[in-house]
């Protein structure tokens, strides 16, 4: 399962925002990384390393690796609607990407490694694929023997509720409502700059 395995501190002060969660390091040095500190004179970027930097962002946010990350931008290209949103809603239909917004993981990554062990089901079938896209009325439910795990019931105590899926706390599942809307997608991604670099 091909997976992001670098620093993730220097990944958030590159970018100043907190990408793999809540970091400490990003508090204490909000400048980007270097040897030269927060006093390096940087230079002016190029209408590229713009559309660039956005790109990568987006990746990273949704741990996707370059190649899977292309397929979905020609995915999105393929489908009927403005691009950049449709990359955004194919990121947010992934299966990881779900049980992280359900509050079942307290980050992607985290919600990635709990899919790989198996610890949930999709329409009542043991789903271990993080890249599963996840369908109109999909539910997506915790297997019995995982109900109890204490990673997964911190995470529910801080759960947000988001319009696009539909939470029983009692059974322990969700439903796939609908793909969200821009509007409904808090990530701070200018997708216009992702399908820009896509066109050159």
């Amino acid at each position: 399962m091909a997976r992001y395995r670098g620093p993730q501190s220097k990944i958030a002060r590159k970018f100043k925002e907190p990408i793999f969660g809540p970091d400490r390091a990003l508090e204490k040095k909000n400048y980007p990384p270097g040897q030269h500190g927060p006093n390096k004179r940087r230079g002016k970027q190029s209408e590229y390393a713009v559309q660039l930097m956005e790109k990568q962002k987006a990746k990273y946010t949704y741990g996707i690796l370059e190649k899977q990350f292309s397929n979905l931008f020609k995915e999105a290209s393929r489908t009927k609607g403005i691009t950049g949103v449709n990359l955004l809603k194919l990121c947010e239909s992934r299966l990881d990407n779900v049980v992280y917004r359900l509050g079942l993981a307290s980050t992607r990554r985290g919600a990635r490694q709990m899919v790989g062990h198996k610890h949930f089901m999709v329409n009542g079938v043991v789903m271990n694929i993080a890249s599963y896209s996840c369908k109109e009325g999909d539910v997506v439910e915790v297997r019995e023997r995982s109900k109890s795990l204490e990673a997964i019931n911190d995470s529910l105590a801080s759960r947000s509720q988001h319009d696009w899926l539909d939470w029983d706390t009692q059974a322990m599942k969700g439903r796939f409502v609908n793909a969200p809307d821009r509007a409904q997608i808090n990530e701070n991604i200018k997708e216009q700059l992702i399908v820009e670099l896509y066109s050159k």
